[in-house]
This record gives structure tokens, C-alpha cells and sequence, in this order.
């Protein structure tokens, strides 16, 4: 380009764009104390998603030995659990990028190895972080069931849960000085850090900010499992009063493929030492039970019903079943992953399970589980059959 004095520059030679660069970050917060106290809170929320979300796999897919030994009391149980899963999961979304804003500066370090000890701490970073965003946003999809993912979700959730509290021991096995040493104001090693006091403002008011966030999504979240919040329940996905008869559904009855065609001429077919069949004016005619009891879905949401039928274990005792037997639950659905259900002898024997005919007075709709659906206490909403065609005793 010619700029020789008389020379005029070509035209736009004075437009060029100003060169990008990346933010810097370098603002005071960016520090390990900022980090540590948000990491509090972080590991607080992940440490009850990880507790609960064993009770809520282990009751969904117990092993051969426990079968029969999980309890069927309290009857909130599940619901209790499940929420408070939920209500986690989403305020650990909050956290986990408040988190990695306050230590974003040191994720892009260069050189990015300095030492063996470095490189374990730059491992255990990695495989929180990757671990820990893919849990909270695959889980938000699957409260929203949404599952844009070619694999299932329960069994990888499930791993990658392992995968979360693995590397989270190794983060705090490695990084246990720099946390003791920034976990209070009183903490040794940090009393002379330099503008150190001119910092604690803005420290409480981003935590502040973090906190009010965290409690703005629990509120307009968890009213979908804790009803009196029913109210304020604008962001979750679930209404727990929205639905057929008053009750939400998943799993509709278009979408189990249960046509009007299957249902017609149903008959309860019941297997054991004594087999039986019932048609549905049978099965009304049995001495019917009402219970109030809570559905609570894997999603999150829950609500209490009334719900009227036939108790499990009269059914069984009318099919010769010995003591102790459990009970395995088909479904007319034409396919799907809880099709077939296993029951426990702690759940078969419980007065409150029903082969319930009637939600809230009235009788079963499609959707529902028309003709006949399991209700039981403390028990996931995928194991609460719907569509029922066979029982057999176990």
C-alpha cells in the first residue's frame, strides 16, 4: 500500500476492523476465594443430586437381592427424594457456571503442565467439568422430556453420576490446601493477601447475586413436587394440577400405542397356583379400597390422588399365593422400557397398593391407564403401571 507524501490512501484504507481478543477476565473475584465459597454450595447440591439419585435408580432397578426388601413406607418417600433431586440438579446448574466463572482465568493457563502435581489437578478440572456440565444439562432435558441424544438416558445418567463424585474426591484430594486455606475469613494464609478487605463487598455481593438465583429458580421450580408452591411453579415443566382427572401425564395412552381396539373385551388374567380371569365388572365387583396416596414422577413432579380398586394382595391370596411371594406386572403396551414391571413382597403385601379402577371418584381415562392401573406407596411413577393386562405371582 502506497503512502507516499501527495498520495492519496485508497479508498476504506482507513476502516480496518480492530483486532479481536479474547476477554481477559481480570477482574478481582477471579480468585480462590471466590471459588471456594461458591464451591460450597456447588458441593453441597451435587453431594444430595449423588444421594438421591441412588435411591431413586436403586428403587427403579434394585438388585436380585433387594428386591424384596425395599420398604413400601413412608408413603412420601419417593416423592421426598425425587424432588429434592430435582430442586438440586437445577440449583447446581446455577452454581456449577458461577463456579466456573470465578476460576474460568485459571482453565486456559499456559503452559498447561507444569508438574505431575499440576497435571493431576488439570485432570481432576477436566473431568468435573466435563462430567458435572453433561449431568446437569442432560438432566434438565430429561425433566423436560426432551432426549435429542442417540443413547439411553437412565443408564448413562447413572455412570456419568459415578463419574461426578469420583472426580469431584479427586479435585479435593488435590486441591485441599488451596481450599483450607481459603475456606474463611479467618483461614491462615489469607489474612494478607493484599486488597484482600477491599474485595469482601463485591465477593458478598456477587454471592448474594448467586444465592438470590439459586433461589429464584428453587421457588419457581419446586412447586411441581412441594404443592403449597403449586403457585409460583412458573418455570417448571409439570403443573401437578394440569391433566386428565387433575393429574399430570407422561406417557399417554397414543403414545403406549393402547388403542380403544385393545382394551375392548379386556379381561384381567391373574397367574399363580390358581389361576383366574376377570373381566372389568368382575373386578368391580370385589370388594373395592380407597387410599390416598402421592404419584411422584422420575422427572420430578408429584401430586396426591384418590384413587379406588382392588387390593394387590387379595388378588394374589385369590391366586394361591405362598407368603413372602412378589409380584411381576405386564402391561398391554406394545413396547416400552417399563412394559414389565417386578413388584417386591414389601410392595405386593402393602394394604395400600391397588390395581386401581378410579382416580379422584371417577373412572380411569385412557391416558390414566384405562382399564386398570398399580398404584402403591413409595414407589417411581414408571413403576406404577399403567394399561395393566396380567398379573402373575412370583
Amino acid at each position: 500500500m502506497d503512502h507516499r507524501p501527495g498520495r492519496r490512501p485508497p479508498p476504506f484504507a482507513r476502516l480496518r476492523p480492530p483486532a479481536l481478543r479474547p476477554p481477559s477476565f481480570s477482574g478481582r473475584l477471579h480468585e480462590p476465594r471466590t471459588a471456594t465459597a461458591v464451591g460450597r454450595w456447588l458441593g453441597a447440591a451435587l453431594a444430595v443430586c449423588f444421594l438421591t439419585g441412588l435411591v431413586s435408580h436403586f428403587l427403579q432397578h434394585p438388585p436380585s437381592w433387594a428386591a424384596g426388601l425395599l420398604p413400601s413406607r413412608p408413603v412420601w418417600g419417593y416423592r421426598l427424594t425425587q424432588g429434592l433431586h430435582v430442586a438440586a440438579g437445577l440449583a447446581a446448574m446455577v452454581l456449577l457456571f458461577a463456579k466456573l466463572w470465578a476460576v474460568y482465568p485459571r482453565l486456559f493457563l499456559w503452559p498447561p503442565v507444569r508438574s505431575v502435581r499440576h497435571a493431576l489437578e488439570r485432570l481432576s478440572v477436566a473431568l468435573l467439568v466435563a462430567a458435572a456440565v453433561f449431568q446437569v444439562l442432560t438432566g434438565l432435558l430429561n425433566i423436560a422430556e426432551w432426549y435429542p441424544w442417540p443413547f439411553a438416558f437412565v443408564p448413562v445418567h447413572y455412570t456419568v453420576a459415578w463419574v461426578v463424585a469420583g472426580s469431584v474426591l479427586l479435585h479435593l484430594a488435590v486441591k485441599a490446601p488451596v481450599i483450607r486455606a481459603h475456606w474463611s475469613r479467618r483461614s491462615a494464609g489469607t489474612l494478607a493477601l493484599p486488597g484482600e478487605e477491599r474485595d469482601v463487598p463485591d465477593r458478598r455481593a456477587l454471592l448474594l447475586g448467586v444465592g438470590t438465583a439459586v433461589g429464584a429458580v428453587t421457588v419457581t421450580t419446586v412447586g411441581q413436587a412441594f404443592t403449597p408452591l403449586a403457585p409460583l411453579d412458573l418455570l417448571a415443566p409439570r403443573h401437578p394440577g394440569y391433566g386428565p382427572q387433575g393429574l399430570p401425564v407422561n406417557r399417554t395412552a397414543a403414545a403406549a400405542r393402547v388403542t380403544p381396539a385393545a382394551v375392548r373385551g379386556w379381561r384381567l388374567e391373574v397367574r399363580g397356583p390358581a389361576p383366574y380371569r376377570l373381566a372389568l365388572a368382575e373386578l368391580a365387583a370385589l370388594p373395592q379400597r380407597r387410599v390416598r396416596l402421592p404419584i411422584a414422577c422420575v422427572e420430578g413432579w408429584s401430586a396426591d390422588a384418590e384413587w379406588g380398586g382392588v387390593r394387590i394382595r387379595d388378588l394374589m391370596d385369590r391366586a394361591g399365593a405362598p407368603p413372602g411371594a412378589g409380584l411381576r406386572v405386564v402391561s398391554l403396551e406394545a413396547e416400552g422400557a417399563y412394559r414389565i414391571m417386578e413388584m417386591g413382597r414389601e410392595y405386593a403385601e402393602d394394604p395400600l397398593t391397588l390395581l386401581a379402577l378410579r382416580l379422584n371418584g371417577e373412572v380411569l381415562s385412557a391416558d390414566h391407564g384405562y382399564p386398570a392401573r398399580i398404584i402403591a406407596p413409595n414407589r417411581p411413577g414408571v413403576l406404577q403401571t399403567k394399561w395393566v393386562a396380567r398379573l402373575e405371582v412370583r
